[in-house]
């Protein structure tokens, strides 16, 4: 079976939308793109390095390989491990839009994406990694499609924008794996899907009868 692994940049309040730039992804009237600029350091850098260093395949929905796809083509490869690791990747698209596919090996998702992506993890093959794709991460939220998140947490808040957690979350558990700091505040961490999520209760339990009549003796 194959891992299928989330890596996403968020903000303390959850919003993942356009970290990169003010142009990624405008909608909704989302004025604070570029938002991790400020906090990217070489720290940082060697965390996406490591993480992005060996093989690995790419799921990705509409927007994001859009994105994707008119930047890291470009990237000269000899030296950027992250931009040798994009290229080389198989990327699959989850689109009802994109027929026509420029970028090699590109391949569209056809049909119930939940049930294609159930597929590609049960064939021989790297870990998948999923990028930005607010909308799709959804999707495999809420069909319980997601094995590991690698999450960078920077330290503002937005208060508006697509979330990671949004609509399709479910309740699930997760194990911390890894856990660091970066010198700007950015709390990395991994986190493995770990069954259900537990619970309980700190409520104090109502005493007997035979409790009560004991303290009203302390009383008399």
């Amino acid at each position: 079976m194959r891992k299928l692994v989330v890596l996403s940049f968020i903000t303390l309040d959850g919003v993942m939308q356009a970290p990169g730039g003010p142009e990624e992804d405008p909608t909704g009237g989302f004025k604070h793109g570029g938002w991790v600029a400020g906090y990217f350091d070489d720290f940082l850098g060697k965390v996406m390095d490591g993480q992005m260093s060996k093989p690995f395949d790419l799921l990705l929905g509409r927007k994001t390989y859009e994105i994707f796809a008119a930047y890291w083509p470009y990237v000269q490869t000899k030296d950027d491990l992250i931009a040798a690791g994009i290229n080389n990747a198989r990327k699959y698209v989850a689109s009802k839009t994109l027929t026509k596919f420029d970028w090699r090996n590109s391949e569209l998702i056809k049909g119930d994406v939940a049930e294609e992506v159930k597929k590609l993890k049960e064939q021989d093959g790297p870990e998948i990694q999923v990028h930005g794709s607010g909308n799709l991460i959804q999707t495999l939220l809420k069909h319980d499609l997601v094995d590991e998140l690698r999450l960078k947490t920077f330290p503002i808040t937005l208060g508006r924008g697509k979330r990671l957690f949004a609509e399709g979350t479910i309740p699930v558990g997760f194990k911390l794996i890894d856990s660091r700091i970066s010198p700007s505040g950015v709390i990395v961490a991994s986190y493995v899907r770990a069954g259900e999520v537990r619970t309980g209760s700190f409520a104090l339990e109502a005493p007997t009868e035979a409790e009560l009549a004991r303290r009203k003796r302390l009383k008399e």
